[in-house]
């Protein structure tokens, strides 16, 4: 599971996501990329499911690049506790993602597979994405 080394603080505010992306917007590295149509968190859990839908079509083939990476902490109090006496403990990692972020990239495969394996790996997310080529492929 994807989670940062170190952090300067263990807990974080949560925070509004206002708007589109401005960075990760167009595919860098491989040749087809999923894009997402909403704005979400994405957990930990949830990139490592998509990585192994993507990496099991394609039969271990071609490259698989993931472009984000979930550094915010997700606090959580434990059930039936009474408010009060501080912040939950951390309980888990998020990507905080707008519309418009490339979250996966693929390369090394035909367009026909790597459309359906971006189509498997969004349907492990909660959001809406679409499937984008880059512009010097077509």
């Amino acid at each position: 599971m994807l989670s940062p080394k170190r952090t300067k603080y263990r807990k974080q505010m949560r925070g509004k996501m206002k708007g589109r992306a401005t960075r990760c917007t167009e595919v860098s590295f491989g040749d087809y990329g999923l894009v997402a149509l909403e704005k979400e968190w994405i957990t930990n859990r949830q990139i490592e499911a998509c990585r192994i839908a993507i990496t099991r079509h394609v039969k271990r083939g071609g490259k698989v690049w993931i472009r984000i990476f979930p550094d915010k902490p997700f606090t959580k109090k434990p059930a039936e506790t009474r408010m009060g006496k501080g912040k939950g403990a951390p309980e888990y990692w998020v990507a905080p993602v707008k519309p418009g972020t490339v979250m996966f990239e693929l390369g090394g495969v035909d367009r026909a597979m790597a459309e359906e394996a971006m189509k498997r790996a969004g349907s492990k997310l909660p959001i809406k994405t679409k499937f984008l080529v880059r512009s010097s492929v077509e």
